[in-house]
């Protein structure tokens, strides 16, 4: 199982930030739509990322909700035929939710720098260092905590949910 630490923030200003990201970055930015069907699910989270080929990734990961870098353990699928995967899923599972979203990707050494915008939500950063096999959590912690330091992001522009609770705590507001 891939197991990466990562940190999600709100972006008041994305120009800046964006300047900051390639001021440091390795490569980038490649930009990608991604639709996320999110699936009702009885352990972590279920997602179908869809792609404008559709083509799709399936994503199964655990996640604890909180704003310090935290570690995510994850496996991702590669799917052919997005369109029947959703139908097979949406059949057993049901649609918890939809998230839609524009992708800025930017590389620094082994982290993934994204910069998202996502419809209902606004402008977002996540970033994932990537562990190594057998690697532990806190070197890559430190990696993810230099990131946040030298972006500018503070501890108030974090967020601690996924984004789709992000917008099922809008939808009910």
């Amino acid at each position: 199982m891939a197991r990466n630490i990562e940190i999600k923030a709100r972006v008041e200003n994305p120009a800046t930030l964006r300047d900051r990201v390639e001021a440091i970055a390795d490569s980038g930015p490649i930009t990608i739509q991604q639709e996320d069907v999110f699936f009702a699910c009885p352990s972590g989270r279920l997602k179908l990322r869809k792609f404008p080929d559709g083509t799709a990734e399936l994503i199964q990961y655990h996640r604890p909700d909180t704003v310090a870098p935290s570690g995510s353990d994850y496996i991702k699928v590669e799917v052919s035929d997005a369109i029947a995967m959703e139908e097979a899923l949406s059949r057993a599972f049901g649609v918890r939710g939809i998230v839609r979203k524009e992708r800025k990707l930017y590389m620094v050494d082994r982290a993934r720098i994204h910069l998202d915008r996502v419809a209902g939500l606004g402008n977002f950063v996540e970033l994932e260092v990537v562990l190594a096999e057998g690697e532990s959590d806190e070197e890559a912690t430190a990696e993810a905590d230099r990131l946040v330091d030298s972006l500018g992001i503070t501890t108030t522009d974090l967020v601690q949910q996924a984004y789709i609770d992000l917008l099922e705590q809008t939808e009910m507001a």
